[in-house]
């Protein structure tokens, strides 16, 4: 089969022909219909610090991914051949003390596909199936595929239980899972949602999204549009998806008193905040984003794309196949993509 590796400590990635993998116990063999490309495999394919201080090649890259069962392994139930499954990315032990206190999402010895274990952009994949989610009939592979990121952003936006209706939202970011955090947001009910982000593009994938109010941040205060908006008060919720430590003191500094706050971002370095009056002083309660809550996330995602009540499809702007990735890369490298999905 062809699969896109990382094979050497380098930029770039390689299309090769490689052999297929059999379903060991516990696995299934997918036909990978789609396969969407995430801000971490940009970080692999561009060889950054991060890539370089975490990934190990030869790896094959990917990890959201949705395809058709065409093999089970020993002891799978619960699925058959010809099922359109997407995969929870977070591969779980099940035993450890985060796993039996109900936080799978950070099993403390968890393995992400095309990060620390083989991927998806292939065109045959291996999934546990204790991680693979079982999709509707009908419903579109690349919208399955998404699901993965469109998670993160159920998981984002609803940390901490706050009430999201009537309430004013800031999303520092427009990539594509803060555009899919501003859809969501306005399913929820927000009465106003607010998204950031320097590049205009994006900022019109968000507004496709139904966000109410767009900043290019370099062009205007943050903060002080905030404000205006909120009569003075600030943001009852603030999402930083950026990694970005401007944007995250800037959305600090929009927060109401008694503001909830969710870090999905993924910072390069540290970052210096003024902890006494952005957060001790505002009584901030803050949440770090890792993943998706398995499985409760899921069912929250599937329930808002199935009935429709957010459509992510608007963030979906660039469709190739699989050899032709290096086009893809190059769009969402110079910020002129949202979400590119791979066909093998």
């Amino acid at each position: 089969m062809k699969a896109l590796f990382k094979s050497k400590s380098q930029r770039g990635l390689e299309l090769l022909d490689v052999e297929k993998p059999s379903p060991k116990k516990g696995e299934v063999l997918v036909k990978v219909k789609a396969a969407s490309i995430c801000g971490t495999d940009l970080h692999i394919y561009e060889w950054n610090e991060w890539a370089q201080n975490r990934i190990k090649p030869p790896l094959i890259a990917g990890h959201e991914v949705a395809g058709e069962i065409v093999e089970l392994g020993e002891g799978v139930k619960g699925f058959g051949k010809g099922d359109l499954v997407s995969a929870e990315t977070h591969v779980y032990c099940g035993k450890c003390f985060q796993c039996l206190s109900g936080n799978r999402h950070v099993c403390e010895t968890m393995k992400i596909f095309g990060v620390d274990i083989d991927g998806v952009f292939a065109e045959y994949a291996v999934i546990p199936a204790q991680n693979a989610w079982k999709n509707p009939k009908g419903m579109k592979p690349e919208i399955a595929a998404i699901q993965e990121p469109f998670g993160n952003a159920v998981h984002s936006v609803f940390a901490g239980g706050d009430r999201i209706d009537g309430s004013t939202v800031l999303i520092t970011g427009a990539g594509p899972i803060g555009c899919f955090a501003a859809g969501i947001a306005k399913a929820a009910g927000a009465k106003k949602v607010i998204v950031s982000d320097l590049n205009d593009f994006r900022l019109s994938l968000a507004g496709k999204m139904k966000a109410d109010i767009l900043v290019n941040a370099q062009n205007e205060n943050l903060a002080e549009c905030v404000k205006k908006e909120t009569n003075g008060r600030g943001a009852d919720i603030f999402i930083e998806m950026s990694g970005s430590g401007a944007a995250l003191n800037d959305g600090l500094k929009s927060l109401r008193v008694g503001g909830r706050v969710s870090i999905l971002g993924v910072f390069n370095k540290p970052v210096a905040l003024d902890v006494t009056n952005d957060i001790v002083f505002k009584y901030a309660r803050i949440f770090g984003i890792n993943g998706r809550l398995i499985f409760d996330t899921w069912k929250k995602t599937s329930e808002l794309i199935n009935k429709k009540l957010v459509d992510p499809s608007p963030v979906i702007t660039h469709r190739f196949p699989l050899k032709d990735f290096e086009e893809g890369f190059s769009l969402l490298e110079h910020g002129k993509a949202g979400k590119v999905v791979l066909v093998p």
